[in-house]
């Protein structure tokens, strides 16, 4: 049996999560923990069942059992739970005509709504 794809960051999502936490980083107040990380989870919810959640954490919510993604500069992580159904899928950043959004390529989503955020399984 072949073990999937484990989950991964493109190029531009890296750069804007990068960008994005540098900014935060420059003007957190001293006595509120800067972001450090994007983490990347999927919860029950939306249209479709499942919906992707984007936050940005400090060091003290990486936890040991989370999976890390180094890129660029950029970290993201993921808990287990949402590992599973982001095994083989790819956090993207587009930016459009009609703005500027991350979106999550899931080959795991049998169906997904037409924002972008929220997707079915088998």
């Amino acid at each position: 049996m072949t073990q999937p794809t484990p989950f991964s960051v493109s190029e531009s999502a890296a750069n804007r999560i990068a960008s994005v936490i540098a900014k935060k980083q420059a003007t957190a107040a001293p006595e509120k923990p800067a972001p450090v990380a994007m983490r990347v989870s999927v919860e029950a919810g939306g249209c479709n069942g499942f919906q992707y959640l984007f936050t940005l954490i400090p060091e003290a919510d990486i936890v040991a059992d989370d999976t890390r993604i180094e890129r660029n500069g950029a970290l993201v992580v993921v808990d287990p739970a949402s590992m599973d159904l982001l095994a083989g899928a790819e956090l993207d950043f587009a930016d459009k005509l009609m703005g500027a959004h991350f979106a999550v390529n899931n080959p795991n989503a049998a169906s997904s709504c037409g924002c972008g955020t929220s997707f079915s399984v088998a």
